[in-house]
């Protein structure tokens, strides 16, 4: 198998508006352009198509990301890179995830894309800062829902204090030290 057939998971986790599928994209470009087949598994698409129907309940959350990881999985064991920005709040879930992939003897890695609150607040991508703040939604995950942060991920990427291209470099640059690029 060639390196550019080896596939493997990578789990971009941390809380809404924090860069995750933004990273994720521009990870995704270089790949490609290098060769390797990719996918991005986009939280909001998946939860739109795959999981339609499911709320916020912690129950919920943890049926849409073990929907995801085993897409991620069965993605990853066929030779694709399946990139995973999905904020996977809770640890047990992501733990779930990385025993599915290590049963399968398939790549996983978790990213940690550790941006603070205030950071995600101000960019606000989609609003829901905002929508929290006015009391129009509740149950923001890092606001008034919980985020456990990884504990200790294959890698730590502080978006806000470098752009987008360098946090991809440093997810590609692990990516090669684990022969996965």
């Amino acid at each position: 198998m060639s390196v550019s057939d080896q596939g493997a998971t990578v789990w971009l986790t941390g809380l809404p508006s924090a860069g995750k599928t933004t990273i994720a994209y521009a990870l995704a470009e270089r790949l490609r352009a290098e060769g390797h087949r990719v996918e991005v598994l986009d939280g909001d698409e998946i939860r739109e198509f795959l999981s339609a129907g499911l709320g916020f309940s912690r129950e919920d959350r943890h049926t849409n990301v073990q929907r995801i990881g085993f897409v991620a999985e069965l993605l990853a064991s066929n030779g694709v890179k399946a990139l995973v920005p999905v904020i996977a709040p809770f640890a047990d879930s992501r733990e779930a995830v990385r025993t599915r992939h290590a049963a399968a003897a398939t790549d996983y890695l978790e990213v940690h894309v550790a941006t603070p609150v205030e950071v995600c607040s101000e960019r606000d991508v989609k609003g829901l800062y905002a929508k929290q703040a006015a009391g129009e939604i509740s149950g923001l995950t890092g606001v008034d829902d919980p985020y456990e942060a990884p504990e200790s991920p294959d890698l730590r990427i502080e978006s806000h204090t470098q752009t987008v291209q360098e946090s991809a470099s440093a997810l590609h640059a692990l990516l090669t030290e684990r022969g996965l690029a």
